[in-house]
């Protein structure tokens, strides 16, 4: 059976990095984007790692233009954004496409494992998938739910 595990994604440096190295660890993956009327949930998304990083959980933020262009097309400036607004320390990832004929793989995984309320693919910036320790994704959670009502759902995997 495929999980995350089998994916591999690009660093903000452009290196790419095997999904794999997060093994046993609780993720919440997250489409992105700086401009976005969402964007404050960068801080709720800090908070979270905040409070349970030093119980295993991590959160990777992906960058991604697709939706009204909300994105700095300079990932230095994405990084610098998150840094400065909102004191983002969790990692963070190159660019990615999230929905078209370029969608990163592991998007089209995370979609194809937890569909949306109306379509399979990722509709808006935001977009949160919670995964267990063993690599499979246990929830989706819709853009405009708020990262800290995954707090329930993030004690159950902990």
């Amino acid at each position: 059976m495929k999980t995350i595990y089998d994916f591999s994604v690009k660093t903000v440096n452009g290196k790419l990095q095997l999904m794999e190295e997060y093994k046993d660890k609780p993720l919440i993956i997250v489409n992105t984007a700086s401009k976005c009327g969402f964007a404050s949930q960068f801080k709720e998304l800090q908070e979270l790692y905040e409070e349970y990083k030093d119980r295993g959980l991590v959160i990777l933020g992906f960058p991604s233009d697709n939706f009204n262009n909300q994105e700095f097309d300079d990932i230095e400036k994405t990084m610098e954004f998150c840094e400065i607004n909102f004191g983002v320390t969790f990692p963070m990832f190159a660019k990615v496409d999230v929905k078209g004929g370029d969608v990163e793989p592991l998007f089209t995984f995370l979609t194809s494992e937890k569909k949306g309320l109306l379509t399979e693919g990722i509709k808006w910036n935001f977009t949160k998938f919670l995964i267990d320790r063993e690599g499979n994704v246990v929830e989706r959670i819709a853009p405009q739910i708020s990262p800290f009502k995954m707090r329930k759902s993030i004690n159950q995997i902990i």
